[in-house]
C-alpha cells in the first residue's frame, strides 16, 4: 500500500501546503474526542457506529499528521490518500496498524452506507483499541 511521497504528489493524491501547527492541534483534539465517542457507542451497543467513529479518529489523526508536515489530501481520493500518506509517514514498523486503518476505512463505508452485514462487539472493541494505538503513534510524531 505504501507509495513514495513524490508519487502521491505527482499523481495529485496529496498536495504540498504550508505546515499548520494550529490545524494539527485542532485535528488531534478532534481525533481524541472521536475516540471517546467511539467508546460511548460501544457501551451503548451501537457497534457499527463504534467502528465507524474509531475509523474517523484514525482519519482525523492522519489529517493532523499531514497538516503538521505540510501535506493535505486531494479532494477526489481523500480517505485513501490519508491512509497512503500515513503508510509513508509512519514507516514500515507501523505497516500492520496502517493496514488496519485501511481495513476500517472499507468497513466504515459499509456501515455508513448500509452495506455492512454486522459488526461484532469484539470487532468494535478492537477498532477502538487500534484507533487508540494509532492516535498515540501520531501524537508521538506530532511532538
Amino acid at each position: 500500500m505504501s507509495r513514495s511521497l513524490s508519487e502521491l504528489v505527482k499523481k495529485r493524491e496529496i498536495r504540498r501546503v504550508d505546515p499548520d501547527n494550529a490545524k494539527a492541534f485542532k485535528l488531534r483534539s478532534k481525533a481524541t474526542d472521536d475516540l471517546l465517542a467511539a467508546q460511548d457507542m460501544l457501551k451503548a451497543k451501537r457497534l457499527g457506529w463504534a467502528l465507524a467513529i474509531s475509523y474517523n479518529s484514525m482519519l482525523t489523526a492522519g489529517l493532523a499528521l499531514m497538516a503538521k508536515t505540510g501535506y493535505w489530501p486531494s479532494s477526489y481520493s481523500h480517505h485513501v490518500s490519508v491512509v497512503q500518506y500515513c503508510a509513508h509517514a509512519l514507516g514500515p514498523s507501523s505497516s500492520d496498524l496502517v493496514k488496519l486503518f485501511n481495513r476500517y476505512r472499507l468497513k466504515r463505508h459499509d456501515v455508513v452506507y448500509g452495506e455492512a452485514e454486522s459488526v461484532g462487539e469484539d470487532e468494535a472493541a478492537s477498532a477502538i483499541r487500534y484507533a487508540g494505538e494509532f492516535l498515540a503513534l501520531v501524537q508521538k510524531k506530532l511532538a
